[in-house]
């Protein structure tokens, strides 16, 4: 019987599992989506992931608040050590510092409850364009391929983990001034596993992309602009509802302030049933690139 072909979702489904080497200790391999630099979902996924294996399997991950603190290198390993700081009759708290070549890279802190009953209610559900109506990311860059410079070419057209298409996608090789705001649809590439904590982990990683290029939006700027310097600073996410991945979700993303070479995000999540599932915030470096200066 012929083995299946490894994909790049299945390649990060294994990631996120992670490899065991002590108590408490665990090691994930990286993958190179073109930067060099670790991708900062990525590190996110991972560190809940680490979080996730000294936790029962009973409680879910409700919030995470994380720091990066430094460049990650996608061509070494990452080591996730989880501190267990309480384990209660309803929630379990734990503490995760990622770590290379000797030094912290992003600290973690996430929260998991029991499944438990209680009042509900939600923000009203945005108007979008169903994602059937609309072209995919990679679709849309191979077909202006000749306008996207040589040397980003090869990660704007790689294979993506999650199918992603944007409502309103703008041009950032020209881009314009725009509102801080857009709305995403995302799919994982392929049919996931029943594991719902599984979801949750490809979730977090899934939320860094399009986040912080919001707030460049009212500035005529793109991640494109080789004058731009962008890196994230904090990322925090609470997850509300259920949901699977690889059903569409709809991204409402929005910037409510930038000022201080620093921008603000935020993003809901919303399944196609127009349930809010989870909401994500982050703060980011958006500063004019300065050659002289160091990183962040």
């Amino acid at each position: 019987m012929p083995v299946p072909t490894p994909t790049v979702l299945t390649d990060l489904v294994a990631l996120l599992r992670l490899e065991r080497i002590e108590e408490n200790l665990f090691r994930g391999q990286s993958q190179d989506l073109g930067w060099g630099a670790i991708f900062g979902g990525q590190v996110v996924g991972q560190a809940l992931s680490a979080a996730s294996h000294t936790v029962p399997a009973d409680r879910m991950v409700h919030s995470l608040h994380g720091y990066f603190l430094r460049v990650g290198d996608a061509t070494r390993p990452v080591v996730y050590q989880v501190d267990c700081s309480r384990d209660g009759r309803s929630f379990t708290t734990r503490r995760v510092v990622a770590i290379q070549s000797g030094r912290p890279i992003f600290h973690m802190a996430a929260s998991f409850q029991i499944d438990e009953p209680g009042y509900d209610h939600q923000a009203p559900t945005p108007r979008a364009p169903d994602p059937e109506t609309l072209i995919s990311e990679r679709d849309l860059a191979l077909a202006h391929v000749d306008r996207i410079p040589a040397h980003l070419q090869a990660m704007a057209l790689r294979e993506r983990p999650i199918e992603v298409r944007q409502v309103d996608p703008g041009d950032p090789l020209s881009p314009q001034i725009r509102p801080p705001g857009r709305q995403v649809w995302y799919r994982a590439a392929e049919r996931l596993p029943d594991d719902p904590a599984l979801h949750r982990f490809l979730l977090a990683y899934a939320s860094d992309f399009h986040f912080l290029g919001t707030a460049l939006q009212p500035h005529g700027v793109s991640w494109f602009s080789g004058d731009v310097q962008m890196a994230s600073l904090d990322h925090a996410m609470w997850f509300h509802r259920p949901f699977r991945l690889d059903d569409w979700l709809l991204y409402e993303i929005d910037s409510p302030s930038a000022s201080g070479a620093r921008g603000l995000v935020r993003g809901s999540f919303y399944d196609r049933g127009g349930a809010l599932v989870a909401s994500v915030a982050q703060e980011g470096l958006i500063r004019q690139r300065d050659h002289g200066r160091g990183g962040a």
